[in-house]
This record gives structure tokens, C-alpha cells and sequence, in this order.
């Protein structure tokens, strides 16, 4: 093989990686951000798509814990001593995975972090809260996390997808 042909397979395969390397992520990194009472608590995860798809059934099935997001596991952050539910979370950082049900989601608040977003292992829960179903009206493609009708110490976790809204009360303390 010529110098040449080398060269230009060389670029080629160069060219080909940049264009791969530069294709937007099938489920997008996200954060979620606030401020309860000066301290800050943030949620890192990848935001899915629903593609067709169904939850509680074809993707995200009742009764099976979720990752809550897509790819690395879903982070929490806080540095504020938190109660989320009726759980309290010290400062620091965790795992939140989700357990869809037909009727009643939990949230999950897990010690564990750094792994890939389908490794999960109960015996770490730093425990399991209640979430409040919201009706909405239009199904929402992108899942999403948010928080909403934050209020000094106060605020309340969203997270929806589909006709899914499910969300948590939080609050500093």
C-alpha cells in the first residue's frame, strides 16, 4: 500500500470518529437546580425519549425499579440537610432511582454512586418515599426533571414523562 492510500485511509477514519464523536446522545445530559434556604441541591441525569413507547409497559414497567434517566445513574447533590417525603437525606451526594406502579410511584434515595444507572442494590437505600401523581394533559416526550413552586426552604420534585407527572415535596432543614 502507497504512503498515500495510507494517509488517506488515515483521514478518513479521523474524519469518520469527529463525525461520530459529534452526534447528539439519543438521551441527552440534563440538571435539575435549586437554592432552598442559600443551599444549593442539584440532580444530574440523561433525559430518554419515548420513541413510541409506553410506560408501564414497553419501557419503564410497574413494579421494577427504574434508573430514573438514561445511561450513568440519576445524582443527587445537596448541600442541605434534606427531607424529601417522609425521608431525611443528609448532605451529600446519591443515587435517586424511581419504582413505578399503575397507582402509587416511589422514590428511592440510594447511598451508592458512580455506577452505570442500571446497577442497583436495595441493602444501599437510604430509603423509599411516596410520590403525588399530577394529571397532565399532553404526553411529554423528553423526560424530564424539575424543581417547581420552589418557596425559601421549600419546593417540590417533578419528574415526568408521557401523561406521567410524579412528584415529591422537599425541603430543607
Amino acid at each position: 500500500m502507497s504512503t498515500r492510500s495510507i494517509v488517506s485511509l488515515a483521514c478518513t477514519i479521523l474524519l469518520t470518529a469527529a463525525s461520530l464523536a459529534q452526534a447528539p446522545l439519543a438521551s441527552p445530559a440534563a440538571t435539575a437546580d435549586v437554592s432552598l434556604n442559600g443551599k444549593a441541591v442539584t440532580i444530574h441525569y440523561n433525559s430518554p425519549r419515548l420513541k413510541g413507547r409506553a410506560i408501564g409497559s414497553s419501557i419503564v414497567p410497574w413494579g421494577e425499579v427504574w434508573r430514573t434517566g438514561a445511561n450513568p445513574a440519576t445524582t443527587l447533590v445537596t448541600k442541605a440537610n434534606l427531607k424529601i417525603g417522609t425521608l431525611h437525606v443528609p448532605a451529600g451526594t446519591y443515587t435517586i432511582y424511581t419504582l413505578p406502579g399503575a397507582n402509587q410511584w416511589l422514590l428511592i434515595v440510594n447511598k451508592q454512586t458512580g455506577q452505570w444507572g442500571t446497577e442497583y442494590h436495595q441493602e444501599q437505600d437510604l430509603g423509599r418515599t411516596p410520590m403525588t401523581s399530577k394529571p397532565v394533559s399532553a404526553s411529554q416526550e423528553n423526560m424530564s426533571i424539575s424543581f417547581e413552586n420552589t418557596r425559601g426552604a421549600d419546593t417540590e420534585l417533578h419528574v415526568r414523562w408521557g401523561k406521567t407527572d410524579e412528584y415529591v415535596k422537599v425541603a430543607a432543614e
